[in-house]
């Protein structure tokens, strides 16, 4: 099924015949795609199904599991507080949270024995070095050490583990827009998800975005699967047992359900410099200020993962992309693709979106399994993207 306005064009058609194509080669078990300019919604298509045990179709309203997708969202809702001068970007994080306190680096971490030695923080953490992924922490698939590290007895760590390095140092990506939630509830005085859902969701007619699914719109949710085999390299199966609708404990770095739509006009959004339909939930300078390099002389690695439920991360420009305060900021002009200064990111479960200021035009595709940066899924990302330039350039 797919929507698009009523002139139809040869960009729109291959499109659709992409998006087709990858899913009756089964290359992906379904997708939902949308691009946008500033002011509408220039294609959405939805392919194959949302459900491959029971062949469910997917629709352009289905509900997706965003995870990192979710990211961007509590960034913003950090910075509209910024913007109110109720914390700054280099105060200390530990201002506001103070588990933070007492921050400790791994000074040698035995893999063999699990042994390891702690040394002191050489730096506070700021606000901005969690914005960015310059704080030193870490998720157990983007490091061995985090993978393999168990606490001794007495000591806790609320966001993961110790310290892979002194704030500032490198990138990595990590637990680190965790943080940042904490940061917004600790600030704000409000949880998450109302602090959202009044600030961002509202504004935004974000209607179908939440933490917890509605009982009412389950049906709509598309099923949470994988690839089966030991590596994630065999055929996509339906996950047994399903996550459930209810999400206990949000955090800031993933866990929202979103559609296709409603982040579409989250992307919109920043296209038209923090506001939407009349509604501003950023100021457009701090619009600007996202998607400026905020790490300097440092770069954004390809990561490799360290558990099966990711592939590495091929597609990140190696040493040689930037980050903003809540996106990869892409470096290089590939012929076909987004223009340098791209906005961008992604969901663990293949969900994937650009936003290019240049070309005033931003694209979201849904897919729903592991691992993450699964080959075939980048392909129809890559192809995805490449038709939204075609039909772009097709349309003046």
């Amino acid at each position: 099924m797919t929507t698009m306005s009523a002139q139809d064009s040869p960009g729109k058609a291959a499109l659709d015949a992409t998006l087709r194509n990858a899913v009756e080669r089964t290359d992906v078990p379904g997708a939902v795609a949308l691009l946008t300019d500033r002011e509408r919604v220039l294609y959405q298509g939805a392919f194959g199904v949302a459900d491959v045990a029971t062949g469910r179709p997917m629709t352009p309203d289905a509900l997706f599991r965003i995870a990192s997708m979710t990211k961007p969202i509590t960034s913003v809702a950090l910075m509209q507080l910024v913007e109110q001068g109720r914390l700054g970007l280099d105060d200390p994080a530990e201002k506001y949270l103070p588990e933070l306190v007492g921050a400790k680096v791994f000074e040698s971490f035995d893999a063999a024995s699990g042994d390891y030695r702690l040394r002191p923080a050489s730096r506070l953490a700021t606000v901005r070095h969690f914005l960015t992924h310059t704080s030193g922490l870490a998720y157990p698939f983007t490091s061995a050490t985090w993978r393999d590290f168990r606490p001794r007895t007495g000591e806790s760590y609320p966001f993961g583990g110790p310290l892979l390095f002194d704030p500032g140092e490198r990138w990595h990506y990590s637990t680190s827009t965790d943080v940042v939630g904490a940061l917004v509830e600790a600030v704000s005085g409000r949880k998450l998800e109302d602090y959202f859902r009044r600030h961002v969701f509202a504004p935004l007619g974000m209607d179908d975005t939440s933490y917890s699914v509605p009982e009412a719109k389950g049906p709509r949710l598309v099923a949470q699967q994988w690839r089966a085999g030991e590596r994630m390299d065999g055929a996509i199966e339906r996950q047994t047992p399903q996550p459930g609708l209810t999400i206990e404990a949000p955090i800031g770095g993933g866990g929202l359900a979103s559609t296709a739509s409603d982040y579409g006009r989250f992307l919109r959004m920043f296209l038209n410099g923090g506001a939407l339909d009349g509604a501003r939930v950023l100021e457009a300078g701090t619009v600007a200020l996202m998607g400026r390099n905020h790490i300097g002389a440092l770069s954004v690695p390809a990561q490799e993962s360290t558990l099966p439920r990711s592939a590495d991360f091929t597609f990140i420009a190696d040493g040689r992309d930037k980050w903003g305060l809540g996106f990869l900021i892409t470096a290089d002009q590939v012929p076909g693709k987004r223009s340098p200064g791209s906005l961008s990111w992604g969901g663990i479960n293949n969900t994937y979106f650009w936003i290019d200021p240049a070309r005033g035009v931003a694209g979201v595709i849904m897919m729903q399994y592991l691992p993450f940066a699964d080959a075939a899924a980048l392909a129809v990302y890559d192809a995805f993207e490449r038709g939204v330039y075609r039909l772009v350039g097709s349309i003046g």
